[in-house]
This record gives structure tokens, C-alpha cells and sequence, in this order.
């Protein structure tokens, strides 16, 4: 048989069997190792902290002391307006911020409010606005330099329809939850 035949049989059936090997998968492992989550784009999702154990080039990475971002992120919520956000904090070196993962599914524009709050009462807060669609959002407040122990920072954001008055009903509150235990 022909070298090339062969070749080209084997590309297709390696075609042909990797959408059937990757629905296989086990329920669960929804793409979350390597940081997408099933229903986003690959630009937001990749966005998201990997979650479950750490791996292996981390710990080699911690060892050889690399600069790294390191994301805590409270939990994913959801309105029943039609919102959904997850509120994080996250570090890199000396510097923190903020950022908020959200969609729009309302069906009007919202306003996403997004405040960093450190130690000694500090505040960063960054507005943003949302255009309707169910597309998937990133909001983020200005890097700053960690003033105390990074440990410290919190971070909600809050969610309200965009009007002129400015006295809308909050929609939303999303928030990081709990301080971020240490910088690793």
C-alpha cells in the first residue's frame, strides 16, 4: 500500500476519533485543568485560576522563585435578573488588583462598580460599563502597589441597571470572599 494512502487514512481516522475520545471525558472535567470553562470564549476562560490541586511546574516554579500572578476568586453567582459574575483578587509581585468575570444576559445595559479594598481602608474602585448580550465580560481596577500585607485585599463587585438618576436597584453583588491567604 502506498506510504502516502496510509498517512492520509491515518489523519482521518485520528479526525475522525478525537471528538468521540473527548466526549468520553469523564462529567466534570469540563477543560477546567487547563484553565477554559465550557460556555466561554477562549478569551475570558482562559482568564479564570485552574482549580484543584497544584501542579507540578508550580512547584518547581515556587522553587525557582518565578514571578507569577496568583488569582483568589470567591464564588460564582448568579441573579436572577440575568447576571453572572465572579469577584477576584489578584497579585503579581507587589502589585494587586481587582478584576470581575461577568455576563449580561438582562437584556439592557448594566453598570458593573468594582472596588478593591485593602488594608487601612484603602479603595480602588473602577466603573464599567455593560452593553446587553450574553457574551462574557471582564472588568478590572488599576494595578497598585500592595500597601501591607496582600493577604488583606477584598474585592466586590456590585451590579446595577445603567440609568441617568444613579439610584437603580442593585441587580448583583459579587465578592472574593475571603482574603487571599498569603502571596504564592
Amino acid at each position: 500500500m502506498n506510504q502516502r494512502l496510509t498517512g492520509i487514512a491515518l489523519a482521518v481516522v485520528c479526525a475522525a476519533l478525537l471528538p468521540l475520545a473527548a466526549s468520553a471525558a469523564p462529567e466534570g472535567a469540563d477543560a477546567t485543568a487547563n484553565g477554559k470553562r465550557a460556555g466561554w470564549s477562549a478569551s475570558v476562560a482562559g482568564m479564570y485560576a485552574p482549580r484543584g490541586p497544584r501542579q507540578a511546574s508550580e512547584a518547581v516554579d515556587d522553587a525557582a522563585g518565578a514571578r507569577r500572578t496568583s488569582e483568589h476568586c470567591g464564588p460564582e453567582v448568579i441573579s436572577p435578573h440575568g447576571i453572572e459574575a465572579q469577584t477576584c483578587v489578584l497579585t503579581d509581585g507587589p502589585d494587586a488588583w481587582a478584576r470581575t468575570y461577568y455576563r449580561n444576559a438582562t437584556g439592557g445595559g448594566i453598570m458593573p462598580v468594582l472596588s478593591l479594598m485593602g488594608p487601612g481602608g484603602r479603595t480602588v474602585r473602577a466603573h464599567c460599563a455593560a452593553e446587553p448580550g450574553d457574551e462574557p465580560a471582564v472588568c478590572e481596577t488599576p494595578r497598585e502597589k500592595a500597601r501591607g500585607e496582600v493577604g488583606g485585599y477584598y474585592a466586590i463587585a456590585e451590579f446595577a441597571r445603567s440609568g441617568e438618576a444613579g439610584d437603580d436597584p442593585l441587580l448583583l453583588r459579587a465578592g472574593s470572599n475571603s482574603p487571599v491567604s498569603g502571596s504564592s
